[in-house]
């Protein structure tokens, strides 16, 4: 399971390093293989988004859950063009470092310092600055869309 959150850098070829932690469990999973995405989420124009890091296992799940969806729907097909299309399979060399697209980190905006968020399945790559206005936005109670259907969650 992937868990938990790393402050991680970009280096000037636009790789970065998985954290040790991490690496055993990727390479035991998928190999070390690993496809980077945009993310799909509730991002405004002009923001930042982030990006989804999938081991590739994880992936092809999703690939599959994709493309059972009706090809006549408008919002699975702008799905399968944002997401499938802006895929890159990349491939974590023996120190743990991945090259992340530069048509991707400009979608990110990812400059130095990025967040490594763990998500179960996958991770999140955040650009620091934009992680830390949403962090603040989510503390604040600025993005409470959806809560009401936690309320039967128990933890």
């Amino acid at each position: 399971m992937l868990r938990g959150i790393s402050s991680i850098n970009l280096d000037p070829k636009g790789r970065i390093a998985i954290p040790t932690r991490y690496r055993e469990e990727l390479q035991e999973c998928c190999d070390r293989q690993l496809v980077v995405t945009v993310a799909v989420n509730d991002r405004c124009v002009g923001e930042p988004g982030c990006l989804w890091l999938y081991p590739l296992p994880e992936w092809e799940k999703l690939e599959q859950t994709i493309v059972k969806l009706p090809t006549l729907n408008k919002m699975a097909g702008m799905l399968r063009r944002f997401v499938i299309g802006n895929a890159t399979e990349c491939e974590m060399d023996g120190q743990g470092r991945m090259l992340i697209p530069e048509k991707l980190r400009e979608f990110a905006q990812m400059d130095k310092k990025i967040m490594l968020v763990g998500q179960l399945n996958k991770f999140e790559l955040w650009s620091e600055l934009a992680w830390t206005a949403k962090e603040h936005e989510w503390m604040d109670g600025g993005d409470t869309e959806g809560l009401e259907e936690l309320g039967t969650l128990s933890f």
